[in-house]
């Protein structure tokens, strides 16, 4: 099984070099200074445990690493770029090859099962960073993350179980799952947060974040119920992660704060927050009920990422002056 791993970013890149590292065949897309810098001089990879610089090869297209019979493509990319990055591998990719998306939100798989007959999701729960070009960072340790698989929009294959193997075999822990979207929507509440950490920063000295983020994710909540979506609690989660993930400091290791604030940290010009908290918005409004508190934080991060401002630069009790308006 070899892996085209479609976005070398933080999960991408930590996730390609411990498949390779694992013996697996693998080859990396990437864009820009980062892919030069990989292109230069391997990719560089920190973590409580150390560096190490692994020598995977990268590339500048799915057309330029190619997709062979027998390949797995992994996408890695922020939920913002897949459309694009979908149609330039129906180029080069037959309809039939599977798509794993190892991504935050619930919206890749259902883009991707429009140009492809096999995808499946996966719920990720995998602290990295990238901020540097050539460098990703891994922060957990010795697990790197929790990656469980399985077919959208539901059910498990012999894929599937093969793809949680070689997970499991480069470090992770990972299962097959036939409900593996009820998991996703777990996560994504969890992740209706990341914009309000990218808008107002980590530090939370009068506990005003906390409840912005609370508001949000109250928000979140009744939003799905009313959809009808079926979500794992709470209580089934804590205990699916407890006492796997580690994070102990390490030297050089990047500002906290989760995908959000990097992309702030890096300039990108561009956010997750319309397929994580807009998912929300979005859902709301098809369902006719409000979600005000993550339209407002899904347009201030928008905003924030376009104008390239720096992570925490909203004060949280001005904007939960608004919320409260």
């Amino acid at each position: 099984m070899a892996f085209v791993i479609y976005g070398a970013g933080a999960i991408g890149g930590v996730l390609g070099a411990r498949l390779h590292s694992a013996g697996f065949d693998v080859r990396l897309i990437a864009r820009g200074a980062h892919l030069s810098a990989v292109r230069a001089g391997g990719l560089r990879v920190e973590s409580p445990e150390g560096t190490t610089t692994v020598p995977v090869p990268v590339y500048g297209s799915p057309a330029e690493a190619g997709v062979e019979a027998g390949d797995v493509v992994i996408l890695t990319m922020k939920s913002q770029d897949t459309p694009a990055a979908l149609e330039a591998l129906r180029a080069v990719a037959d309809p039939s090859t599977p798509v794993v998306c190892v991504q935050n939100g619930v919206a890749n798989e259902r883009l991707a099962l429009r140009l492809f007959s096999h995808v499946y999701g996966v719920c990720v729960m995998f602290p990295a960073a990238h901020v540097e070009p050539g460098v990703v960072q891994a922060r957990s340790a010795p697990t790197p993350g929790i990656l469980d698989i399985g077919r959208y929009p539901a059910g498990i294959d012999d894929t599937g179980r093969s793809v949680a193997g070689a997970f499991a075999k480069a470090g992770f822990v990972s299962e097959p799952r036939e409900d593996i979207m009820r998991w996703k929507y777990r996560k994504l509440v969890m992740n209706l947060g990341n914009a309000v950490t990218a808008l107002c920063g980590a530090d939370d000295p009068d506990g005003a974040a906390a409840e912005v983020l609370a508001l949000v994710r109250a928000e979140g909540e009744a939003v799905l119920a009313a959809a009808g979506i079926d979500v794992v609690d709470e209580q089934t989660d804590r205990e699916r992660r407890a006492g796997i993930l580690r994070m102990p400091a390490f030297e050089g290791r990047a500002p906290d704060g989760g995908s959000s604030v990097q992309s702030l940290l890096r300039g990108t010009g561009s956010i997750e927050a319309d397929y994580l908290n807009g998912e929300i918005v979005l859902l709301a409004r098809l369902h006719g009920v409000p979600a005000p508190a993550n339209d407002l934080v899904r347009q201030l991060a928008v905003v924030a990422a376009r104008e390239r401002v720096a992570p925490g630069s909203v004060p949280a009790s001005e904007l939960l002056e608004r919320l409260r308006a």
